[in-house]
């Protein structure tokens, strides 16, 4: 379906990969991943044609379409829902045009009459009669009610937008669909239909994605950017992260164990080379030790963030109680009411519903924001560390260096220790004299964990993360909360740190709450079961 041979591609003086020879076929759906910069979108947009290669080629057959998930969300505002989605298959949709054209027409002639039989049978054939309801059937898959069809872009909320540059990219049955973080901004049921359409697609796909069990489900093949080439590999995202793991282990301990031959030989061969009755052993040993060579593991783009969490004191009997918590939005509509709950030791929870709720209930319990109406009361032995949504009140327009701002939280404010911290989470050299104003995402998020990390805390809040993470990072952050012995209540879009992290799971509606003992797979397996 997609052939790709001898390819290279260099971007701003940068090689990103050479000499790479992959094949892509249907049936099959390919999970690209690699670190931040490694090229992954990049490399998608060489596969569309958006980009042209270095050297070599890339083979796709003429009579194959093509689907590729837009991220411009203002590109479509002129146009409704329903063109939106069917512009995912553009020939079907300009025949539609067409016809429409021809026959609003006052001087409808025999051409004209001609030519609209001619379109009348491409577009049978292309089951143009049923585009309507397969646009229908798309968006409300992903969660919007066919009342949008005729809806112009321009009036949808972003989330919306998302779902429905989706819904385009799915259209028409394409033969090859290229995916771009396509789980971005969506909820849990529409990841689920999601993951359930792919499952069922005849084609080709490849998707970029930060989300793991996304991965896991859909992807029958991982294809690798690392080491300047890119890789396939068999197998969902787990076997993947799990064999390459175990390689670097065996990689490390068969090095090592070449080290200590290499060490002993060398010791043979000092101690008696200049003994005339050992000297032909340590000839012997000096051949053998010509033919020993350490293998150099291959520098990684890849690189994992140190993430764990120290307690400076153990919680006592008491955590947190909350009694009958009130919250309305500024324009007065109810986000949460009477909302009661404790926690208890070793208990890690999920925080679901609204976005706007969920960050609230987060700032009222950091004590950043007041309540409408109920109490929040600690535990005394208790301390917390807030790690909010939006971190731009600690970064924007202050000119500290990302020393001088981490040492505004330390105890110890030498610049050995702190350059040893910050070394951990991937800040070095000449970096952490970065001003935090002109940080990226990603490295902001680090600097945050950062500052967590410094308060030794035995109750962490987090409101979304994961947002603006690599793989790597977000693996880290899974583990680092997965160790801590102490108190989590934590908000994310991401399946498996949820999953794997958290044994109680708290949904706040507006009309209830729903408090659930599990884990969020079980929690998310109850409601479907429930419809």
């Amino acid at each position: 379906m997609i052939t790709v041979t001898n390819l290279s591609f260099q971007f701003g003086g940068q090689l990103l990969f050479k000499n790479v020879d992959l094949k892509f076929t249907s049936g099959n759906c390919y999970g690209i991943i690699g670190a931040n910069g490694a090229g992954k979108s990049t490399f998608l947009r060489l596969l569309c044609g958006e980009l042209e290669p270095t050297k070599g080629s890339i083979d796709i057959p003429a009579d194959r379409r093509m689907s590729v998930l837009r991220q411009d969300h203002f590109a479509f505002d002129e146009f409704t829902v329903l063109d939106t989605v069917m512009m995912g298959n553009r020939r079907l949709y300009d025949i539609a045009k067409e016809k429409e054209a021809l026959y609003e027409k006052e001087d409808f002639t025999d051409v004209d009459g001609l030519r609209a039989s001619e379109l009348e049978a491409e577009f049978a054939e292309m089951n143009g009669w049923e585009a309507e309801s397969d646009v229908s059937r798309l968006i409300q898959g992903l969660g919007l009610s066919e009342d949008y069809l005729y809806l112009p872009m321009s009036e949808l909320k972003e989330s919306e937008k998302v779902k429905v540059l989706l819904a385009q990219a799915l259209f028409g049955s394409p033969d090859i669909i290229l995916l771009d973080e396509p789980t971005n901004g969506l909820d849990i049921d529409a990841v689920t239909w999601l993951e359930d359409f792919l499952a069922d697609y005849f084609g080709t796909v490849l998707v970029v994605s930060h989300d793991r069990h996304f991965l896991n489900d859909v992807c029958t093949n991982i294809v690798d950017i690392d080491y300047g080439s890119i890789k396939m590999y068999v197998g969902n995202y787990e076997f993947w992260y799990e064999s390459s793991q175990l390689m670097q282990r065996m990689m490390k301990l068969q090095n090592k164990k070449t080290e200590e031959k290499i060490a002993e030989l060398q010791s043979f061969i000092a101690r008696f080379s200049a003994n005339k009755s050992k000297s032909r052993q340590a000839t012997s040993r000096r051949r053998l030790l010509d033919k020993l060579t350490v293998e150099e593991m291959p520098a990684s783009s890849r690189r994992y963030p140190f993430i764990g969490f120290d307690m400076a004191r153990e919680a006592g009997k008491d955590i947190l109680f909350v009694e009958g918590l009130s919250k309305n939005a500024p324009d007065g509509t109810p986000l949460f009411k009477n909302l009661t709950f404790t926690v208890a030791h070793n208990e890690k929870i999920a925080l679901l519903g609204n976005e706007m709720a969920v960050t609230a209930l987060f700032r009222i319990l950091a004590g950043e924001e007041e309540a409408d109406g109920g109490t929040v009361k600690f535990g005394q032995s208790i301390t917390t560390s807030y790690f909010p949504h939006d971190n731009t009140a600690y970064f924007d327009g202050c000119t500290d260096s990302i020393l001088d701002w981490m040492r505004r939280y330390s105890t110890d404010t030498t610049e050995t220790y702190l350059r040893g911290f910050l070394g951990r989470m991937l800040f070095s050299g000449d970096s952490v004299y970065k001003e935090v104003r002109v940080l990226s995402g990603g490295e902001r998020v680090r600097c945050m964990f950062s500052r967590m990390m410094l308060f030794n805390s035995n109750f962490l809040m987090l409101d979304q993360p994961t947002d603006h993470l690599d793989l790597e990072s977000i693996t880290a952050v899974n583990n680092g909360l997965n160790a801590f012995k102490g108190n989590v209540i934590l908000a994310s879009h991401d399946y498996e740190l949820l999953n794997t992290v958290c044994n109680r799971i708290i949904e706040i509606t507006p009309e209830k709450i729903t408090d659930f003992s599990g884990t969020y797979e079980e929690f998310v397996a109850r409601n479907q079961a429930n419809g």
